[in-house]
């Protein structure tokens, strides 16, 4: 305990606590995520609602595209603080924590508790990674029980007396994590695992993975709600989930751009920022290593020789593990930057290892590590540049608070880092790149992104569709905004053609339909009935042109066939 908290593993820890603060402040200050949180924040309203939590459901239609653990997870926490967005954040702000320390885990456990706390500080600094974990329900599950279920590898590997026993462990996670979001949990963590016996001649210990004793534990956890649905439906919801949302998915563009084969190298570089520059760094040590049989060596020194065996046994299994994840999805033809989510711990890991490796003095390190930390720095001063420079002076409508100390923070921040490497202050110059990001994910969670909730305009514009009949048609058109449901406790409808709302607002029927504007004007010669504005709330688009051309907002509009302001407005 004593060694734990002392000298810079005292530091440590205090930076990696303040970097995991963000995740858990001020969960319920902003409206639910239309895009996809809406999904994993009414499923579970609607399962305790009915009192059926076999059959998920959304907008009280059946919904068996994903299984259904996570929504069990956030109805528990329902259960417990009542229905909110913070109890549903709170599940995934857990889950988020659960891989950092996953990081860290596997950081002490294959390298040094240095690297472990790094590697952890690496990966609750990400700002990208703290937005994931503020709206993202399903893929931070999945990614949880997958990191986790390496790290308990990992440890079989390490502790083989206790290896029963981390291999059943790892085995649940495994289940649980096929409970979250299908065959994928199971599929590439087995994948990785071949390759890295492979790599090192060692695929007749296959045996001593116990898979008997495996398949039982997955198949107690993930069958029984199969079996449920299959009791009440038939085939045709499993078939539709395991055909239709994970193989047509891989091998169809199923939504959005076509993305490239090297789509997940710019993904990495954004979403893992900070850390990605160092990931970039270590995998090009330890690849080039490998290519001229020369070893990047252990964080100590004084490590004997079968500990740096072990060492290198470590990286290979974290490399293989993340080039079979990006590899794997890299051929998909649907992308989705969330996909490659489960390499972050395993990459933070090796991340922490080289920076561990530079804080102990490795004269290999010294040069290349300054120029990434100098990179590091460049990037801090241009996006804090960038960030006063587009938000600090703009319009009314393009400010938000606290955009200028981000901008401010980050900017020094970067100074702060040139200066402490040109005085020869190598972890200072780390440690201080790191912790202006920390500050500005504190400044961004505390005022920035309450603020930006003027920008969405569905939570307002409920407060006022809600006060209409029961018997009233409640909806968007070409608007996705599946939250509705969630704040209005009713089902709405999800109109697109111009013929189904115009038919609505012809209906007889009392209608209040949120819509763009711009949907609006060019519905004019369409709507066959009066129809009124009766709320309108500007929208935040971030396209650097709007926002350089100062445009004006878009806004969305409460449209009704009943009362309010006339259409003419």
């Amino acid at each position: 305990m004593q060694s734990l908290f002392s000298g810079r593993r005292f530091v440590l820890i205090v930076i990696l606590t303040l970097a995991v603060a963000p995740y858990f402040l001020r969960l319920g200050a902003s409206s639910l995520w239309d895009s996809n949180e809406a999904f994993y924040a009414e499923t579970p309203r609607e399962m305790i609602e009915s009192g059926d939590y076999i059959n998920p459901s959304f907008n009280y239609q059946p919904r068996f595209n994903k299984p259904p653990l996570s929504y069990w997870v956030v109805a528990g926490l329902y259960k417990l603080f009542g229905v909110s967005e913070s109890a549903e954040r709170l599940a995934i702000a857990l889950a988020a924590l659960v891989m950092i320390a996953t990081a860290y885990g596997l950081g002490r456990c294959a390298f040094s508790p240095e690297a472990g706390l790094l590697a952890a500080i690496g990966l609750a600094a990400s700002p990208r990674f703290l937005m994931f974990s503020r709206r993202i329900m399903i893929d931070v599950y999945l990614a949880m029980f997958m990191a986790l279920a390496l790290l308990l590898f990992i440890l079989a590997e390490r502790y083989p007396e206790r290896r029963r026993f981390y291999l059943a462990a790892m085995y649940a996670s495994i289940g649980l994590g096929i409970l979250t979001k299908g065959p994928v949990a199971a599929l590439l963590p087995a994948l990785a695992g071949l390759i890295y016996l492979a790599v090192y001649r060692r695929l007749k210990e296959i045996r001593r993975l116990m898979l008997p004793m495996g398949l039982a534990i997955i198949a107690l956890i993930a069958l029984p709600w199969y079996w449920a649905v299959y009791i009440q439906h038939g085939w045709g919801y499993i078939a539709g989930f395991i055909l239709k949302d994970n193989l047509s998915r891989y091998g169809q563009q199923a939504w959005g751009p076509s993305r490239g084969p090297l789509f997940y190298a710019g993904v990495i570089a954004g979403d893992f920022f900070p850390c990605s520059l160092f990931l970039a760094l270590a995998l090009w040590f330890e690849i080039r290593g490998r290519l001229v049989g020369k070893r990047v060596g252990s964080t100590d020194p004084a490590q004997p020789a079968a500990a740096d065996a072990a060492q290198d046994r470590n990286v290979t299994l974290l490399i293989v593990w993340i080039a079979v994840i990006v590899i794997f999805f890299s051929f998909s033809r649907s992308k989705e930057d969330l996909y490659i989510l489960p390499i972050y711990p395993a990459a933070a890991a090796l991340a922490g290892r080289l920076v561990a490796r530079w804080f102990s003095g490795a004269p290999t390190l010294d040069l290349p590590v300054k120029v990434t930390n100098g990179i590091l720095a460049a990037v801090l001063v241009t996006a804090g540049a960038s960030v006063l420079y587009l938000f600090g002076g703009a319009a009314q409508g393009y400010q938000l608070r606290g955009a200028t100390m981000i901008g401010m923070l980050a900017v020094a921040g970067g100074l702060i880092t040139i200066g402490s490497q040109c005085a020869g202050k190598r972890r200072v110059a780390v440690l201080s790149s790191v912790s202006a990001v920390i500050l500005f994910n504190w400044v961004f969670v505390l005022w920035t992104l309450p603020d930006f909730e003027r920008y969405k305009p569905v939570r307002a514009l409920c407060e006022i569709a809600g006060t209409k009949p029961p018997e009233a048609l409640v909806g968007y058109y070409r608007l996705a905004s599946p939250s509705m449901t969630f704040y209005l406790r009713r089902p709405i409808f999800e109109y697109y053609l111009p013929e189904e709302i115009s038919t609505a607002f012809s209906s007889g029927r009392d209608v209040y339909c949120v819509m763009t504007a711009a949907e609006y004007d060019s519905l004019d010669q369409e709507l066959r009935a009066r129809t009124h504005v009766l709320a309108r709330r500007p929208m935040f688009q971030v396209k650097l042109k709007g926002i350089l051309d100062r445009a004006e907002l878009p806004q969305v509009l409460l449209v009704s066939n009943k009362g309010g302001v006339s259409s003419a407005q």
